[in-house]
């Protein structure tokens, strides 16, 4: 069975990921105190995989490093090697994609950043998007979807409100 590429991602209203300094700190805010679905979530994947923005912004938070039971890969151009958390990748996102097809492998989160992801959907894929809008509109920031990507078809699975925020669940046709 082939392993899923899956997007879930927290965004604004107005289809942000971050505010114009890279932070999550609107997300904290406007999240409270509840699950909101993670628990379910995390349990369908072991590997992780991010860009180089993305890990630093994780590694401010005031919590211990939150994937350290998971394969995690950072894309970087300037890192190399590996550290404690994550392994570093400098290679095209198919080439890498096709490293990781192992059996008996659970699925892959995309956690971001935007231009990770809009590499990811320029190559078609992500075979799951599960965006979960907070509500809150930052005006500036770090858009989701970046620039132009390819047309991809997507039929929706779910909608869930949790907690005032709204989930909504995709499948790549």
């Amino acid at each position: 069975m082939k392993r899923k590429v899956i997007l879930y991602i927290a965004m604004s209203i107005d289809g942000h990921i971050a505010d114009d300094e890279g932070s999550l700190d609107w997300l904290h805010t406007s999240a409270g105190e509840e699950d909101n679905g993670y628990s379910e979530f995390i349990k369908r994947i072991d590997t992780v995989v991010m860009g180089n923005k993305t890990y630093k912004e994780i590694l401010n938070f005031d919590v211990p490093f939150p994937y350290a039971d998971k394969e995690c890969f950072v894309f970087s151009n300037q890192e190399t090697g590996s550290n404690e958390h994550v392994q570093y990748v400098n290679e095209n996102v198919i080439d890498f994609l096709r490293s990781l097809d192992e059996p008996d492998k659970k699925d892959i989160w995309l956690v971001g950043g935007g231009r990770l992801i809009e590499d990811f959907l320029q190559h078609q894929l992500i075979d799951e998007l599960i965006l979960t809008i907070a509500p809150v509109t930052l005006g500036k920031g770090i858009k989701l979807f970046q620039g132009e990507s390819i047309e991809t078809r997507y039929q929706l699975q779910e909608v869930r409100e949790i907690n005032q925020f709204v989930e909504l669940h995709y499948i790549k046709k």
